[in-house]
């Protein structure tokens, strides 16, 4: 009796084949188990159910007989070698097969997407700066000033008064490009605030100057990397229309201020609670910073492949994202869905670096023996609670989904991975006042 053959080839770092080779014995006992219960089912005319002769269904389903077979026999074995060799698949098997012939072994191939295997490298003894950020003045003063903004009425601006950085403006406006009207570039009663930069360069700063009940045409070229192809460098003609101008009116912080919360007595106590977050955000941000320069590093002596289905399906992610954040700035569902689907192509770069370094912390905490244990995650549940001013079991609920609580070990291994990283390396610490981004050089 012919013995089972199997074959195993890696086609790329993250593509693996599997080929096998089915005895003609044992996929003639799988057929006959499809036929006889096909004989149990099958409805034909002149035949009692079960008494139909093999010859006859053979006739009737034959296609549907051997397609049946093929599934069952490509499902038991795919699987079953997948399992004795300790294979995690990324993707669906592509199977290669050409067909059943009479006393002939069956063969059939399968094609699939795993993690790379590699050890890694390069992540111990490594020279860092640590940039350490603490509050500024500066700091202080916009967030205070963002939170008066949360408290600031609206109302018409005088008669004939000119349109002004800061004022909100209520728009129509449309844009033609070589002639055409897109109605990507249209919209009626949409509200700008002029300075936020919502819009291309040159379009909010144009609209300054204009009055409520004015009609302009602004020439406008778009930029050179902007996301949509076919407007990226091109000279698009608007039409603007000033429907009617609105300006903030800003409340003084002062002890009357304060009568608007609860929580504070005095005005130092509103001051120093926005000091407290600020802190904590310049803390959550050096680390931010840290980790990002550890993984630049680490990433450069760590050459892998990253898995396409894992890239595609972090880019899915990243458009999710980018639709759910352009409907909350205003944009409808379906110029929003569109639009995030054209970005792709622009995700796709980020979303390799994104998957490289999930594996990397993958592999670095498999190596080191980096787990998280129930006593970490009681612990990162504690902190959580704490930072998001909720109950300990109303949090700790959250994550009795299998998937969220997979998600809550993997960032409770990747902070412990970044930690052990940190604590090799030789750490050259600077000190920056102010949380304000520097520019790239």
């Amino acid at each position: 009796m012919t013995e089972l053959a199997v074959k195993v080839e890696d086609i790329s770092q993250v593509k693996k084949k599997i080929s096998f080779e089915i005895p003609w014995a044992s996929v003639k006992d799988e057929l006959e188990n499809v036929y006889r219960d096909l004989g149990k089912k099958a409805k034909i005319k002149g035949f009692r159910p079960g008494k139909v002769p093999r010859k006859v269904l053979e006739n009737y389903f034959k296609a549907d007989a051997e397609g049946e077979t093929i599934t069952n026999i490509v499902n038991k074995y795919y699987w079953q070698e997948l399992d004795n060799r300790g294979i995690v698949t990324l993707s669906r098997p592509e199977i290669e097969q050409n067909g059943l012939k009479e006393n002939t072994d069956f063969s059939f191939s399968a094609a699939f997407e795993t993690e790379p295997a590699f050890e890694p490298q390069g992540y111990s003894g490594i020279a860092l700066e640590k940039v350490n950020i603490s509050v500024s003045e500066e700091d202080m003063e916009n967030r205070l000033q963002e939170i008066r903004k949360m408290f600031a009425t609206m109302q018409d601006v005088d008669e004939g008064r000119q349109a002004v950085m800061g004022d909100f403006a209520t728009i129509d406006f449309s844009g033609t490009l070589d002639g055409e009207a897109l109605p990507e570039l249209k919209s009626d009663n949409f509200l700008l605030e002029l300075g936020s930069k919502r819009f291309i360069p040159g379009f909010e700063e144009q609209i300054v100057g204009m009055k409520s009940g004015e009609t302009k045409t602004i020439n406008l070229t778009f930029p050179a990397d902007y996301s949509e192809k076919k407007m990226a460098g091109k000279e698009v003609i608007f039409t603007v229309a000033v429907k009617g101008l609105k300006e903030q009116k800003l409340p003084e912080i002062n002890e009357e201020f304060i009568k608007n919360f609860e929580k504070y007595n005095t005005l130092d106590d509103l001051k120093n609670d926005v000091r407290n977050i600020l802190e904590e955000q310049c803390k959550r941000q050096s680390n931010a910073e840290f980790q990002n320069k550890i993984m630049e590093v680490v990433l450069k002596a760590n050459e892998f492949e990253a898995p396409p289905s894992l890239v595609e399906r972090q880019i899915f992610y990243m458009m999710s994202d980018t639709q759910k954040r352009m409907k909350a700035a205003g944009m409808d569902e379906k110029s929003s869905m569109e639009l995030s689907f054209r970005m792709h192509d622009q995700f796709k770069q980020d979303a390799e670096k994104t998957v490289k370094s999930f594996l990397l912390i993958k592999k670095i905490a498999q190596k080191e023996n980096i787990t998280a244990d129930d006593q970490d995650i009681d612990n990162h549940i504690k902190e959580l609670s704490e930072i998001h001013h909720a109950d300990y079991e109303t949090v700790k609920s959250a994550y009795h989904d299998e998937e969220r609580m997979d998600s809550l070990k993997s960032e409770i291994i990747q902070k412990k991975v970044f930690d052990f990283i940190e604590s090799q390396a030789n750490i050259n610490a600077v000190e920056k006042v102010g949380m304000k981004q520097e520019e790239a050089s």
